[in-house]
């Protein structure tokens, strides 16, 4: 199967990823991985169990062959062959005979979904259980109950994969999303599978400015990894980043959580947009929720990652439970979700500070076919008066203290209505892009 953007591709591999075992490490994971390397060129980090990383270690690696839960009839309760959130996610092996009141200590369900699976980890605690219905509970009889788990833990690697689209600038746009939940849908695939979409979109523009980094890893532990091998990099390069998550469902719009300073360029350019109409909508960082920002936007580091989702930050009841599926996470707001992301990154491709290198009273702009020559009134000469203001504009006020979203502002348009006026100044030289720490 090739990539192509479509809705039967997307399905097909959404269906293909769907039923792996995944964890925060292990063989589903590295599956997972490499099912994904099929469509971009992915680099993979191998930290070793063990490791720090800051005030975490890696730990183990999780293979778990078998695990079921016979009733006193010999019916199969739960069985991870039949759904793998029927075991708690990093349970320790277990073979033992129990009543059903030694058994429900180790049973999750949820009272208020009844019909919901629910989705449980204990990735740093060693325990063993089984989830279930809150209906499939409540049928359970009196008895002798089998609670078999094949499980086992190993040293190994704690694995990230990354891949980068270089631009004419080293400045980087870190796109992240972390694939670590077994099957889920919206929770666990939907960013994953934006991410590969934008990988493709991103490739095919004929140039980039920025330069743009593409990583997928196990939340939480992962991104700490990330920043374990690359915090320096980071430091020199990283211009705004963004975590993909829960990128499918019914709402409409995208939800971006903004940065914890909230003086990114991404950061601006979200506030611009919203203003000239994009229909997103913007809220302020928390560490209280969310997924792998948090820690880019921990006190040590303040990279200025900001998250987008359609769904989570809203909250909604599938979360976390079986009923996270296909049906509600849907393919095609998969691809409504690249397409706006897209035209985020378009206009981001915008966003800059640039220094006029003649700045000398008004460069000679006829000598270098930047001025009208011809006076007659048409729908060509009102456009290329629309450019030249615009090159006014950019030359006046690229100053090394303002960036484009400023100068934008200051006259009430829109920065991707910049964008010619930036290449053709860049072209002959007129403009040099400046990086965000000031430093050139």
């Amino acid at each position: 199967m090739h990539y192509e953007e479509s809705e039967q591709f997307y399905s097909d591999l959404y269906d293909e990823l769907f039923p792996i075992l995944r964890s925060i490490t292990g063989p589903g994971l590295r599956q997972s991985y490499d099912i994904f390397g099929r469509y971009m060129p992915l680099e993979r980090l191998s930290i070793p169990t063990g490791t720090a990383l800051f005030d975490w270690q890696v730990p183990q690696e999780w293979h778990c062959d078998e695990a079921y839960l016979v009733g006193p009839d010999g019916e199969r309760i739960a069985d991870i062959k039949r759904l793998n959130l029927d075991v708690v996610n990093y349970s320790e092996p277990v073979d033992k005979i129990l009543t059903l009141e030694e058994l429900q200590p180790h049973l999750y369900s949820l009272p208020e979904l009844p019909e919901a699976v629910p989705y449980v980890t204990s990735y740093y605690k060693k325990r063993w259980g089984f989830c279930l219905s809150q209906t499939r509970r409540d049928e359970l009889k009196a008895g002798q109950y089998r609670a078999v788990i094949k499980s086992k833990f190993v040293d190994g690697h704690l694995d990230i994969e990354h891949t980068l689209l270089a631009g004419q600038s080293k400045q980087e746009v870190l796109l992240s999303s972390y694939l670590c939940h077994p099957s889920m849908a919206n929770n666990e695939l939907s960013g994953p599978l934006v991410l590969l979409g934008l990988y493709h979109r991103i490739k095919q523009w004929p140039k980039r400015r920025y330069s743009y980094r593409f990583a997928l890893h196990p939340e939480t532990i992962g991104s700490l990894g990330m920043l374990h091998v690359m915090q320096n990099h980071f430091r020199q390069n990283l211009v705004s980043g963004l975590v993909l998550n829960c990128l499918g469902g019914s709402p409409r719009e995208l939800v971006f959580k903004h940065s914890r300073n909230d003086n990114g360029l991404l950061d601006k350019l979200l506030y611009h947009l919203s203003e000239e109409g994009y229909g997103h909508s913007n809220i302020p960082f928390t560490p209280l929720s969310g997924s792998d920002e948090r820690q880019y936007n921990a006190p040590g580091f303040q990279f200025p990652v900001c998250c987008v989702s359609r769904s989570f930050h809203t909250g909604y009841k599938e979360y976390h439970t079986s009923l996270d599926d296909k049906e509600y996470m849907g393919i095609k707001p998969l691809l409504d979700s690249i397409d706006k992301l897209e035209k985020i990154f378009l206009a981001f491709e915008q966003s800059a500070r640039f220094e006029n290198t003649h700045p000398y009273g008004e460069p000679n702009l006829g000598s270098r076919d930047l001025y009208p020559t011809l006076s007659f009134f048409s729908e060509e000469r009102t456009r290329q008066l629309d450019e030249l203001n615009h090159i006014k504009m950019l030359l006046c006020y690229s100053d090394g203290e303002h960036d484009t979203i400023d100068i934008a502002r200051k006259y009430n348009q829109s920065v991707t209505e910049f964008a010619n006026a930036i290449s053709k100044l860049e072209g002959h030289a007129l403009l040099k892009m400046l990086s965000p720490n000031r430093e050139e």
